[in-house]
C-alpha cells in the first residue's frame, strides 16, 4: 500500500477502537470458512463489526490512542469484533461460538478504553442481560422506598389506633 492509504487505514483502525463500546481479539485460525461465516452472521445480527486488520496499522492505531496495552495481543492472524452499542454483545457471541468450536481462541479485548485479558473477556460474557442488570438496578431501590412506606404507615396506624383507643374510653365513660 501507498502511504496516503496506509495513513487513511490506520484513522480507519482509530475510529473504529475510539467508537467502539466493547471490542473482542480473536485468533482466528483453524476455522474453516463456513465457521467464519457463521461467526461473521452471528456478529452482524448483534450489530457487531468483525473485521482482519494488519496488525502493524492497528498498532500504530493503539499507539495514538494510548492504548498501549493492545499491543501485545496484536501477534498472530487477528480479528476484532467491534460492539458499537452494547459493550458486552462482542464478549458474549464470541465466548458462545468458541465453547462449539475449539479453533477460535479468545486473545483479549477492549472495554471503553480499558485492556482486557482472556478470562476478562469471559467474565464479561458471563454479566447478565442489561434488561435483567436493569430489574436488579429497580429491585434494589424499590427496597428502602418500600421499607420507607412501611415505616411511615406504622405510625399512622398507631395514630388510628390511639385514636380508637380513646374513643372506646370517651364511650364507655359516657
Amino acid at each position: 500500500m501507498a502511504r496516503p492509504e496506509k495513513v487513511a487505514m490506520v484513522q480507519e483502525i482509530q475510529e473504529r477502537l475510539a467508537k467502539s463500546q466493547g471490542a473482542v481479539l480473536t485468533d482466528y485460525r483453524g476455522l474453516n470458512a463456513a465457521e467464519v461465516t457463521e461467526l461473521r452472521k452471528r456478529l452482524r445480527d448483534a450489530g457487531v463489526e468483525y473485521k482482519v486488520l494488519k496488525n502493524t496499522l492497528t498498532i500504530l492505531a493503539a499507539q495514538e490512542l494510548e492504548l498501549d496495552g493492545l499491543i501485545p495481543l496484536l501477534e498472530g492472524p487477528t480479528a476484532i469484533a467491534f460492539g458499537y452499542d452494547d459493550p458486552v454483545a462482542p464478549a458474549k457471541i464470541i465466548s458462545e461460538f468458541a465453547k462449539t468450536n475449539k479453533n477460535l481462541e479468545v486473545k483479549g479485548g477492549l472495554l471503553e478504553g480499558n485492556i482486557l485479558d482472556p478470562a476478562g473477556v469471559q467474565d464479561l460474557a458471563e454479566l447478565p442481560s442489561r434488561e435483567v442488570l436493569l430489574s436488579m438496578v429497580a429491585r434494589g431501590m424499590q427496597g428502602p422506598i418500600a421499607g420507607l412506606v412501611n415505616v411511615l404507615q406504622g405510625n399512622i396506624r398507631n395514630l388510628v389506633y390511639a385514636l380508637d383507643a380513646v374513643r372506646q374510653q370517651k364511650e364507655a365513660n359516657a
